[in-house]
């Protein structure tokens, strides 16, 4: 019975041990092989609205974290100054017309008189007049149109679907052409950046599908959009002669650089919200594009 004992006793302990080398090895190869990272960003197109006419903000209808429509009005500059100016292009087209009516009736009736009376010279200098008149009036024309244009500027619009972020304008304000007053991020935008060891690269393909899992708890389907083709090279920069500059000190111990792969998000719970900068675990499923596949391969001929 002892022996019987010593020898369950045994197997036993190699079976654990065995299971557990097995539990260990599969870890280790999940961790140091398979393409997945904790290191990865939330991303969105931000989107900086500035205003492309000067003055006071008069009018602000949205709030901090509002979901705006393309189209809807983010604010409004006092439109005083530019309806204004509406006005005197408006006079300005008038008096440059009644003065291209004027030229042209004179540049008529001289070409309706005699040459002896009215010499070629002032037949043609009345021609030109009206022709300069005429270039006038199409100059007027389009100040008018640029004034209107500036009038139709001061009504700031949300140029896409998105989220106002970060909003730090208030009524009275005086905006700046040209000067970013408020942010909006595109709603339609959002992917993840997996920031992947080097070392997991060969695993990793376009067209991948991942698995996106944020720190908040929800789960994201995603597929691989693209790889960055670059990162920048801290030990070998420029020197101001454009030569490089080589680091004379050197690590033995060298850690895997890590490189941006993109993430296109396929589809997004409804109880999930996603913010720009927050970070989540991404998974990467390259075994999904392989059995798809060679499963579309045709079979090979046998002779």
């Amino acid at each position: 019975m002892t022996i019987i004992r010593n020898t369950v006793g045994f197997v036993a302990t190699l079976v654990v041990f065995v299971v557990a080398v097995l539990i260990g090895r599969a870890l280790w190869v999940h961790y140091m092989d398979d393409p997945w990272t904790r290191d990865g960003r939330v991303r969105a197109e931000v989107v900086n609205i500035a205003p492309d006419v000067s003055g006071s903000v008069v009018d602000l209808p949205v709030h901090d974290n509002q979901l705006v429509k393309k189209g809807d009005l983010l604010m409004q500059i006092d439109p005083s100054h530019y309806q204004i100016a509406v006005e005197q292009a408006e006079a300005a087209v008038a008096a440059r017309k009644a003065e291209l009516q004027m030229r042209r009736d004179d540049a008529a009736r001289r070409a309706d008189m005699d040459s002896l009376v009215v010499s070629k010279e002032s037949r043609d200098n009345a021609s030109h007049s009206a022709t300069a008149a005429e270039a006038q009036y199409q100059q007027a024309f389009a100040a008018l149109d640029a004034a209107k244009l500036n009038l139709e500027r001061t009504r700031v619009v949300a140029p896409t679907d998105g989220y106002v972020t970060n909003l730090n304008v208030f009524r009275g304000d005086y905006a700046t052409a040209g000067t970013p007053k408020m942010a909006v991020i595109d709603s339609h935008s959002f992917w993840v950046y997996g920031y992947f060891e080097e070392t997991k690269l060969p695993h990793v393909q376009v067209g991948d599908k991942a698995e996106i899992r944020l720190m908040s708890g929800g789960v994201l389907k995603g597929h691989v959009e693209s790889i960055s083709r670059g990162i920048y090279d801290r030990d070998n920069p420029q020197s101001r002669e454009l030569l490089a500059d080589v680091n004379p000190t050197f690590n033995w111990v060298r850690l895997a650089q890590r490189v941006p792969v993109r993430i296109d998000i396929d589809s997004v719970p409804n109880d999930v919200t996603l913010s720009a900068g927050t970070t989540c675990t991404v998974v990467v499923q390259p075994e999904t594009k392989r059995a798809a596949q060679a499963a579309s391969r045709p079979a090979p001929l046998r002779g």
